[in-house]
């Protein structure tokens, strides 16, 4: 599998592990699928494997954690997040989370950047996941918190860059505006950009992505099927875009951008895979699982061959931009 070495020293797999979905994501997921998910995704080659505090209030680190286990630290990479704080709630264990996970609310999420806070986070982050070190960390969703995010948040995970706890530190957001400000004005390493260089929404390009490449900071795209409006080869009317009801205007431009990925013999979702690769500053694309057969199908719509000729039309109808193209990974 292609890989990619940050300025940092890390290498990234083309394709990581995204673990929501471990962390019971919109309805339950068995420890046995959960295993699964892990071992099918390891075996295809992902070697990068992105989690959070926040999906399933620890369990999804929990469950990453258990099924790395016994394979050589060396040999994968840790990416989780911080900015939500797990709180103990005993007077909510017998309700359901409602923060989108089929969990009980043992705990509540707490916004906190603060130094405690972050090294708090990260304390709790390690004993979930059974390791002595994370390899990246994100500032996760720091919209409404960007002065405290972008000095007491970034200065204390750099410390702990400079500790050696973590190797490189960034922020991961369903924004681009405000990675770009991370980029030009922090000593970050890496940012994770959620829904904002797809197919559908080209947001990242008009600044994020021309910055990172520059400055040099890599760049994790996330969400490439926009919640649903892309994962699957003929879009339908009523699938979701951004965890929302998708629009007729975009539903129908999903369905355009189909056909012609159509009389190319690709299929939408390879194509909302291989787009953000294309462009030098990504340096892999992390799609969720639920179970092993979504970890392989993962791997084979990365490893689908995708010819110029496609962007090259997309771009001539005007549904996608033509950003210039990293050398090798256009086709």
């Amino acid at each position: 599998m292609l890989t990619t070495t940050l300025t940092s020293g890390l290498t990234l797999t083309g394709l990581g592990l995204g673990a929501a979905q471990l962390g019971n994501l919109g309805r339950t997921t068995s420890d046995e699928d959960a295993q699964g998910a892990v071992d099918a995704a390891w075996d295809s080659g992902v070697r990068y494997f992105d989690t959070a505090p926040h999906y399933g209030l620890g369990l999804s680190e929990k469950r990453l954690g258990a099924a790395l286990a016994g394979r050589p630290r060396s040999s994968f990479t840790v990416s989780t997040k911080v900015g939500r704080l797990l709180v103990p709630s005993p007077e909510t264990a017998d309700q359901q989370d409602d923060g989108g996970f089929a969990v009980p609310a043992e705990y509540r999420r707490r916004w906190d950047y603060s130094r405690d806070g972050v090294l708090r986070s990260i304390e709790a982050s390690l004993h979930r996941l059974g390791l002595d070190h994370v390899d990246i960390v994100y500032l996760h969703d720091p919209d409404d918190h960007w002065e405290q995010a972008s000095t007491s948040g970034v200065e204390a995970l750099v410390e702990l860059r400079e500790q050696g706890v973590v190797t490189a530190i960034g922020a991961g957001m369903n924004q681009a505006a405000m990675l770009a400000e991370f980029v030009r004005r922090c000593d970050i390493d890496i940012v994770m950009v959620a829904g904002r260089h797809t197919l559908l929404d080209h947001s990242a390009q008009d600044e994020l992505l021309p910055l990172a490449e520059q400055r040099g900071v890599g760049v994790v795209a996330a969400a490439v099927y926009n919640s649903g409006l892309l994962a699957a080869p003929r879009p339908q009317a009523g699938a979701n875009y951004d965890y929302l009801p998708a629009s007729r205007e975009l539903t129908e431009r999903a369905v355009a951008i189909a056909e012609v990925c159509e009389r190319h013999g690709v299929s939408l979702p390879e194509a909302a895979i291989a787009h953000p690769l294309r462009h030098p500053a990504v340096v892999s694309v992390v799609l969720g699982a639920r179970d092993a057969k979504q970890s392989r199908t993962n791997a084979e719509r990365l490893a689908a061959s995708v010819a110029a000729q496609l962007w090259d039309e997309l771009s001539r109808l005007g549904l996608v931009p033509g950003p210039a193209a990293r050398e090798g990974r256009a086709s």
